[in-house]
């Protein structure tokens, strides 16, 4: 399911390859077009392991050359790898075919069927890909989490590290905590990305903190809406009471979307919309 970018991320491809001409062989331009940036370094594939924490059925974007994927399956995981590049496809089954913990499929992780079982996704993912990755893991089921290595500014705006929450993580907070993990220097990486990497880590609730979904994306999108240019203004437009919530809240008057806490959120919801 890894849109090959094996163990890469388009933002990874370095800017001398982007910017030099010829020389290149039909691998170093496949390389090239599907992003492929190599995790190497031990220790970094070790981070990951001990954050997804696996077992069970995990689902891994872009197993490459299969670093990760060896290492998730001795960890105890169930490992299935999309590999979008067929030749390191091919090179991945041949090497797998006699591990039955191991079982590798040549295809696009964002077209693939999610499991009807529990599962959970790890993997080293391309940053072009991310948003649609990420995504496919919050429609899945029976996702019980994630453990993505992703760009690490992407990381850091999902996980509010900047002071700030974006629409996809609050709309998501009620099933899914998001949590920064550590970071994967460039240099864990070949070839060498011009960006640092971090981990970042999506697991199910064993509850939602809502219990009604539409009325909560209703709440968030109008609020994000940025009307009057503050979430006071945005939600007055729908809602009552949007004063007294707020201060139950702990949301000042003229804050604007972004600064208001998931959890805040769930307060909101639960003034305005019960």
């Amino acid at each position: 399911m890894a849109q090959n970018f094996a163990h890469g991320n388009y933002s990874h491809t370095q800017k001398k390859a982007r910017n030099s001409g010829g020389g290149r062989t039909p691998r170093d331009r496949a390389r090239r077009t599907l992003s492929q940036n190599f995790l190497v370094d031990r220790h970094a594939v070790d981070l990951v392991v001990k954050a997804a924490a696996p077992e069970g059925l995990v689902l891994e974007p872009g197993p490459g050359e299969g670093a990760l994927t060896f290492a998730l399956a001795e960890a105890g995981a169930r490992v299935l790898g999309y590999e979008l590049d067929p030749l390191l496809a091919g090179r991945l089954a041949a090497r797998t075919r006699s591990d039955p913990r191991i079982d590798v499929v040549r295809g696009d992780f964002t077209a693939a069927r999610a499991p009807r079982e529990p599962f959970a996704v790890a993997g080293n993912i391309p940053y072009a890909a991310t948003s649609r990755i990420v995504d496919w893991c919050l429609r899945a089921p029976g996702l019980t989490g994630a453990t993505l290595l992703t760009q690490r500014e992407y990381a850091r705006k999902r996980t509010g590290d900047y002071g700030r929450w974006s629409l996809v993580t609050v709309e998501s907070w009620p099933w899914f905590d998001w949590r920064l993990g550590d970071t994967v220097g460039r240099e864990s990486f070949r070839p060498v990305p011009s960006v640092d990497s971090a981990i970042l880590l999506i697991r199910r609730r064993p509850e939602p903190l809502v219990q009604n979904r539409r009325s909560w994306q209703e709440l968030v999108e109008l609020g994000f809406g940025g009307a009057g240019g503050s979430v006071r203004a945005s939600l007055r437009a729908r809602y009552e009471g949007v004063d007294a919530a707020l201060r139950a809240a702990g949301v000042d008057r003229d804050a604007v979307v972004g600064h208001v806490h998931p959890d805040q959120w769930v307060t909101l919801w639960e003034r305005l919309c019960h």
